[in-house]
């Protein structure tokens, strides 16, 4: 099922989401990394999460006791085809856009 794009594009419209998104870039992590270079309470960074979930882009499963977070690769997909019907925006390549995502993480 995919995602409304209201959801997807309100999900990517918040910086700590797209930081959120660009950790995840390179592998799962558990709920308390994700959490630990902001600056905000688990909490905040609990409904971030459920925010992103909730527009596809990321899934969580529990491992045990811990909770994990999984970028879901495929969830731009939609969004990369509305954008691409307006004939200005070339198809999302996700290679450079994980680069993109990469150099945003470190400064």
């Amino acid at each position: 099922m995919t995602q409304p794009l209201d959801t997807i594009f309100a999900a990517l419209a918040d910086p700590t989401r797209r930081t959120i998104l660009a950790m995840l870039l390179e592998d799962d992590m558990a709920v308390t990394d994700v959490a630990e270079p902001f600056e905000m309470s688990l909490a905040a960074i609990s409904k971030h999460l459920g925010v992103l979930t909730a527009a596809g882009l990321i899934s969580q499963e529990k491992r045990g006791r811990v909770k994990w977070c999984k970028l879901e690769p495929d969830a731009l997909h939609e969004a990369s085809v509305w954008m691409q019907a307006f004939g200005q925006m070339d198809a999302i390549d996700l290679d450079a856009f994980e680069s993109f995502l990469a150099q945003e993480l470190r400064g």
